[in-house]
């Protein structure tokens, strides 16, 4: 027999004085709820229960009993509306992880807003440390990670949230000293701003994909941010993502290179537990973040790609 079913079998009854009136609150017959105080009170071997035809009293051990199973059932009823409320209403804890350069791009603005907005959120950011085993992020304690590599694993969720686009740029004062790129090969000629974990740079045209491996790397970094301030410096070409770079290109500390070659983009993915994004939390956050990018366009950018393109033309 199941305790707890037990134990609110024997609240009722003393709360309600009757077995027939305890039963129908319970939606149980009046013979199972006397089965239930019966199997109690050979359970804690004492009687728990004075019956009469007219009266239900409790005995000194009943008193005790009786005190011990409302406390228990009360603690189980907080539980559950807690847990209940942890996929029902925007609150608790968050811990979220994502590789250094994404995070310290504008998603940390993004999930930045986000706590302003859901105050009974606590967020935690934590950038960098990431397994190649895309479930671990789990079991470390995180309940959302971002990637821009598509996942192929049964035991997470994937959910794409924006796409990043990606430029090749210089300062003014290093192209002025250096002949312009005109074409993705002539980088092989230039030095070149590298992050450590992306040493290969990809482009494309209208008629094909071209692939080139970064040999003169005058500085490498594991952050497009300190890459960025490397450019500006003057200390070589650097391929930078689109919206961290929009600031200096739109004045002039940066200039886009080669704008007739296309670099690929990156899709951002959040990544959670299968079922999660039912947690009101959870849900709220993926919601809020896909819409942020949504919000916050680049298409500044995309007007200064153009305007440089009718320049060169």
């Amino acid at each position: 027999m199941d305790r707890f079913t037990v134990m609110k079998s024997f609240v009722s009854v003393v709360e309600t004085s009757s077995f027939s009136v305890a039963a129908r609150a319970l939606g149980l017959s009046r013979a199972l709820v006397s089965r239930h105080i019966a199997d109690l009170e050979q359970q804690v071997g004492a009687r728990l229960l004075n019956r009469t035809t007219r009266s239900v009293t409790l005995t000194e051990a009943g008193i005790s009993h009786f005190d011990f199973c409302q406390r228990i059932l009360a603690e189980i009823k907080e539980e559950e509306e807690s847990l209940r409320g942890l996929r029902e209403r925007p609150e608790g804890a968050l811990g979220i992880v994502s590789p250094k350069w994404i995070g310290s791009l504008d998603l940390g603005d993004a999930i930045a807003s986000f706590a302003a907005e859901y105050p009974l959120i606590k967020v935690r950011l934590e950038l960098g440390g990431m397994s190649d085993r895309t479930h671990e992020f789990l079991s470390s304690g995180y309940e959302i990670a971002f990637q821009t590599k598509y996942l192929r694993d049964s035991s997470v969720m994937v959910k794409k949230m924006a796409t990043l686009q990606f430029v090749v740029c210089a300062s003014p004062a290093y192209l002025a000293r250096s002949r312009r790129p005109m074409e993705p090969r002539d980088l092989l000629e230039h030095k070149c701003l590298v992050h450590t974990n992306d040493p290969i740079w990809h482009f494309t045209t209208e008629e094909e994909k071209l692939r080139i491996k970064v040999e003169n790397v005058a500085f490498s970094s594991n952050t497009f941010l300190v890459l960025q301030k490397a450019a500006v410096q003057g200390l070589g070409i650097a391929m930078l993502p689109l919206r961290s770079a929009l600031r200096e290109l739109r004045e002039g500390e940066l200039e886009i290179v080669l704008p007739g070659f296309k670099v690929p983009d990156r899709p951002l993915y959040a990544i959670y537990a299968p079922g999660a994004h039912r947690i009101r939390k959870i849900q709220c956050f993926l919601d809020f973040i896909y819409n942020w990018y949504r919000v916050h366009p680049v298409s500044e950018l995309e007007n200064a790609r153009e305007s440089r393109l009718a320049e060169i033309d």
